[in-house]
Parts: structure tokens; C-alpha cells; sequence
């Protein structure tokens, strides 16, 4: 994919992503109003891990990256028909394997919650409550899974904008839940892990006519010795056995969480949600468009394309995820103070929810730039290698973890994530330099370093804005706090760009020429 069809791609997911991640901040604007930073939350945001954690296995991380290339791959060689079969027996394998698993999920949901999180059990309440919530979320895991199929499939035929859009259903459904169904129960929450269940069946259901569209219907058909399940198994295996490497540093993340003072759970999950906004907004959205124009590259035999493709994609990512980082480095506080601060959320919640960002988000270009190069591999049918990175990416994760909690309570678990994604993406690179037979470094570094340098001299912009404009969050009115926002971004905005402008930073041409021509 050469660059303006990766830009104009890119453009459109990320404008699908952006109205996704605006209706989770909704979301999480609901849990702060409703919740605060407690109990209830942590509850939660633990219980909705263990099925997220599945989600991660089975679904959105593992089966759409093995499904892609596979999926591709018939769609080139043997057109829509052979496509479709492989899309049913896949479809069908879903269902039966993550309907056990949901069964015996809610059956063990004691023995999970202990696993996960053993220091609510010191806290009246707050085990028996993560037990009930991770019950009613189980079947999440069913309709998500399906939902990354559907995902996979429409992506593979570039209709990218409605699989995009489709997380808006899950945020949409955990916040009219809040509004509509936890106000009628004894305890509100549980209206929230309802909610997070109605919207996978609305993120799986508002694809099918897309698909139905192209042509797809669905046939329940079960075949364990089809060639294109066999592939697909064959790429998940390991990359399942790397994730479940992750998942076990989630789980220790969590462990060490919940034995820090009340309230770190909350502040780690709000920060990661903020940070997840630019990382889904343009980390995800390139990886996403790059998957399958990779593996169409490499069905075709373009080594040199491929290459190409991934020198725009990265650099892409360091000229969207870089001034993201500084932005949030320099005015966390009142981004975190106009989206949170209200009813039980206070402004000493602000401050830690801040601190933990500031930390999450040193790592964001690494975290992007790790999707699009996993993306690779697997266009590349190598599974293994991001694993075995994966792997030390974990050890080194929770190590790190481990030295920092003391010294730094949760805002060292946050520093310790950056510090492992960042070893996560040059361990990549190392690994794609002997495989593709030579990576032009110059011309991704170069690219990083532009980029630092105009975002550094806007974070120096920002920074006198806020030293003379200074507002006192923990009593200005809503208004002013928007205002100052607006502002923010605006400034932010204009500096970048005259800053990528004087450095000759060539994405900002390619996109104002993609802009023209558009026009």
C-alpha cells in the first residue's frame, strides 16, 4: 500500500475510531459521575479484565491477526465462494469453543476473582461483588469473538469504516445501562456489566449487514480438518502461548494493584483509557489498515512494497502518537479535570489519574508502532517471533513492576508498561531487520527524531500557555476548565504543525496533498 492509500485508509478508521473512543469517554465520564474511584469500580474494572482477557486470546489480539492473512489469501487465490466457506467453519468453531468457555467461566468465577485480584478479599464486599459482575460478563467473550470475525472479513475486503465504528455499540451499551437499567437495581454496577454484554451483541450485529452486502451467509458448519482452519490454528497456537504470557503479566499487574492503597486499580484503568483514546485513534487504525494490505503484498511476492509500506506506516505513527504524548505530558491534569472531575471523582483522583498518564504514556509510540509491526509478522505467517519478544517484553514488565511499586506505588506500574512496550517495538525491529533481509533504520529513526523535536517544541508552547494562564482545578467551573481545553488543543495544533512545517517533516505534506486532492 503506498502511502496516500495508507493515509486515506488510515484516515477513514481513525474517524470511525475517533466517534469510538469519544463514546468512551462518555463511558468512563458515566462510571466517574455514577462511581467515583472506589470500591464498585475496582470491581469492576477487575471483573471485566478475566472475559477481556479471553477477549484478548480468542478474539480482537489473536484470532482477527491469524484470520486476516488466511482470510486474504482466499479472497486473492480463490475468490468469494472459497472465502466464504473458510469465514462459516471459522464462525461455527467460534461458537462451540467460546461457548464452553463461558460455561465453565461462570461456574469458577470465585476461584478466578481469587486468582486475580486476592486483595479484595480484605475489603467487606468488594470479592463477593467482582464475583457477581464477572458472572453476568462471561458471555461478553462469545459476541466480542464473533464480532472480531465479522471485523476480520470486512477488513480483508477494505470496508474499513463499519468495523470500526462497531465499539461505539459497546460503549453506547454500558451507557445508556448506566442511565436506564443500573438506576432499578440494588446494586448499580451490575447494570454496568449488563450493559458491557448488550453492547458485544450490538458490535457483532451492526456488521452482519455489511456483510450480508458482499454477499456472506452465515452456514453453521464445523470442519476441524479444513485447510484454512489448520493455518489459522497454526498462527494462533503460538501467538496464544505469547499472550498467555501477557495475560499472566496482567494478572500479576492487577495482583500488585490490589494490595496498593484503594483507588490504584481505578486511577491505572482511567489513565489507561485516556491514553487508549490516540493509541486507538492512530495506533490501532494504522495496524488495522496495514494487516491486510501486508498480506496482500506478500501473496502477491512485493518484498520491496511490503517494505515500503511499513516505513509509511511507522513513521505515520510516530507523526500522530509523538505530540500525543507530550500533550498529555504537559496538560494531563486538565484533560483528566474536565473529563472525570464530577460527582464522587475528586480533584485529588485527578492528580493521581494524571500522574499515572503522565508515566503510560512515555510508552504510546511504542505501544502503536508494536501493533503495526506484529501486524508484519503475521502477514509474514510468523507467529513465534513476536512471541518469544513477547515473552521477555513481559518478564522484563513485571520485574520492572516489581522494583517500582515501592518507590512509586501504581504510577510505577505505569512506568514499568512504557518501559517494557518501548523494549517490545526495538526487539521487533531487530527481529524484522534479519528476516526481511535488511531494515533502512534511517529512514524510521529519522522519522522518530522530526517528529520528537516538533512535538517537544510544542510541549515548550504549552507549557508557557498553561504557566500564565494558570487555573485552579479543584474550583474553576466547568466552562472555564473547557475553555481552557479548547485552548490547549488549539495551541497544541497550530505549534506542531509550524513545527513539522519548519522541519520539512514529509508526512504533514502527504497528508495536506492527500487533503487537495480529496477536494
Amino acid at each position: 500500500m503506498e502511502a496516500p492509500k495508507l493515509y486515506r485508509s488510515a484516515g477513514l478508521v481513525s474517524l470511525a475510531t475517533l466517534v469510538s473512543r469519544l463514546a468512551g469517554l462518555v463511558r468512563e465520564q458515566v462510571f466517574a459521575v455514577m462511581f467515583g474511584a472506589g470500591l464498585a469500580v475496582d470491581a469492576f474494572v477487575a471483573a471485566f479484565r478475566i472475559p477481556n482477557l479471553l477477549r484478548d486470546l480468542f478474539a480482537e489480539g489473536v484470532l482477527s491477526s491469524a484470520f486476516v492473512p488466511v482470510f486474504t489469501e482466499d479472497l486473492t487465490k480463490s475468490g468469494k465462494e472459497g472465502a466464504w466457506r473458510t469465514a462459516n467453519i471459522v464462525m461455527s468453531t467460534v461458537v462451540l469453543v467460546t461457548g464452553i468457555i463461558v460455561l465453565l467461566g461462570i461456574l469458577i468465577s470465585p476461584l478466578l476473582v481469587k486468582a486475580i485480584a486476592p486483595g479484595f478479599g480484605k475489603i467487606a464486599g468488594k470479592w463477593e461483588l467482582t464475583t457477581l459482575l464477572t458472572r453476568i460478563m462471561f458471555p461478553f467473550l462469545m459476541f466480542i469473538s464473533l464480532a472480531a470475525v465479522a471485523m476480520g472479513m470486512l477488513n480483508s475486503l477494505h470496508r474499513f469504516s463499519v468495523p470500526a465504528f462497531a465499539p461505539v455499540m459497546l460503549n453506547l451499551g454500558m451507557i445508556l445501562s448506566g442511565f436506564l437499567i443500573s438506576p432499578l437495581l440494588a446494586e448499580p454496577m451490575v447494570g454496568m456489566a449488563i450493559g458491557a454484554v448488550l453492547g458485544a451483541i450490538g458490535q457483532f450485529a451492526i456488521q452482519t449487514p455489511a456483510l450480508r452486502k458482499e454477499g456472506y451467509r452465515y452456514n453453521f458448519m464445523l470442519d476441524f480438518g479444513d485447510p484454512g482452519l489448520r493455518k489459522i490454528f497454526f498462527l494462533m497456537t503460538p501467538a496464544i502461548l505469547g499472550l498467555a504470557s501477557t495475560q499472566i503479566n496482567i494478572f500479576v499487574n492487577t495482583q500488585i494493584a490490589s494490595f496498593l492503597p484503594q483507588g490504584s486499580v481505578s486511577y491505572l484503568n482511567y489513565s489507561y483509557r485516556l491514553l487508549f483514546f490516540p493509541l486507538g485513534v492512530f495506533g490501532v487504525a494504522i495496524a488495522t489498515v496495514s494487516l491486510p494490505a501486508f498480506s496482500k503484498l506478500i501473496a502477491t511476492g512485493d518484498n520491496q512494497g511490503v517494505l515500503n509500506s511499513f516505513y509509511s506506516a511507522v513513521r505515520l505513527v510516530f507523526f500522530l502518537s509523538l505530540p500525543s504524548t507530550v500533550f498529555f505530558c504537559v496538560a494531563g491534569k486538565p484533560v483528566v479535570s474536565v473529563l472525570y472531575q464530577y460527582g464522587k471523582f475528586s480533584y485529588q483522583d485527578t492528580v493521581n489519574t494524571a500522574s499515572a498518564l503522565l508515566f503510560y504514556c512515555l510508552g504510546l509510540f511504542a505501544f502503536a508502532a508494536v501493533r503495526v509491526t506484529v501486524s508484519l509478522f503475521y502477514s509474514l505467517k510468523d507467529a513465534k517471533t513476536p512471541v518469544k519478544i513477547s515473552v521477555i517484553a513481559v518478564a522484563v514488565n513485571i520485574v520492572t513492576n516489581l522494583l517500582l511499586m515501592k518507590p512509586m506505588s501504581f504510577r510505577g506500574l505505569a512506568l514499568a508498561a512504557s518501559f517494557s512496550g518501548t523494549l517490545n517495538f526495538l526487539l521487533l525491529l531487530r527481529a524484522m531487520n534479519k528476516k526481511m533481509g535488511g531494515l533502512d533504520y534511517r529512514k524510521i529513526w529519522s522519522g522518530f527524531a522530526e517528529c520528537l523535536i516538533a512535538a517537544l517544541l510544542m510541549g515548550v508552547v504549552l507549557w508557557i500557555f498553561l504557566h500564565f494562564y494558570h487555573l485552579d482545578l479543584s474550583a474553576a467551573r466547568l466552562s472555564q476548565k473547557t475553555t481552557e481545553i479548547i485552548l490547549l488543543l488549539l495551541i497544541g495544533a497550530g505549534s506542531y504543525l509550524i513545527s513539522a512545517r519548519l522541519l520539512k517533516i514529509s508526512e504533514l505534506d502527504q497528508i495536506f496533498t492527500l487533503l487537495k486532492s480529496e477536494k
